[in-house]
């Protein structure tokens, strides 16, 4: 596929980050470095979001006693393939992000005061997270890896057993690794530009 002369980026960079990736389904034993996953996170975390407020964290899970923990809350279509990767992280929004905002967002004294109402701190923490997610899921691309981002889960199960102590809520189970034996679905179409774009 070649690029649009309008797009910066190398053929190879895009096919690489969207039009060749896809949704992997199966994963290689290749195992998943900390060395990979904190280069993924080292480039994502500067995409932008609200105010830099940056709720997004995340639970590695490699151990099998983990993985055993998080599988029985997956839903059954899921559980296969996530016994089978390398690795699985968990992605979460921390409600409790404002706590970090002087040291984030230093430009503004009382920052944090911003935010004190949990019901107005929780949905700014749930989207800027999910925004964050996209960022990590093209940061796994980048890496040379394949990402299987799933929502089916028990998000409260999930929560009670990893985050019981902690103020996190689950958005999304990736699953990372090289891509295994028939790994990809059939590629589903996408809508053009015409059916998306409005103009005012």
């Amino acid at each position: 596929m070649t690029t649009t002369p309008a797009l910066e980026l190398s053929d190879d960079a895009q096919n690489l980050l969207f039009r060749d990736a896809r949704t992997a389904n199966t994963f290689s034993s290749e195992p998943v470095t900390d060395e990979q996953l904190r280069a993924i996170y080292d480039l994502v975390k500067w995409a932008p979001t609200s105010m830099n407020n940056q709720p997004l964290r995340a639970l590695v899970v490699r151990s099998d006693e983990g993985r055993q923990r998080l599988l029985k809350h997956m839903s059954e279509g899921n559980r296969p393939k996530t016994e089978a990767a390398p690795v699985t992280v968990v992605l979460a929004a921390d409600a409790d992000f404002h706590e970090n905002l002087p040291a984030v967002f230093p430009h503004a004294p009382g920052v944090k005061d911003l935010f004190a109402d949990p019901g107005k701190r929780e949905p700014v923490a749930t989207l800027n997270a999910s925004l964050q997610v996209g960022y990590f899921i093209l940061g796994v691309r980048a890496a040379g890896l394949a990402a299987g981002p799933m929502t089916g889960f028990d998000g409260a199960g999930v929560d009670a057993e990893f985050f019981a102590d902690k103020p996190w809520k689950s958005l999304v189970v990736v699953n990372i690794g090289r891509p295994g034996e028939n790994a990809w679905q059939e590629r589903l179409p996408r809508l053009d530009f015409e059916q998306v774009v409005a103009e005012a």
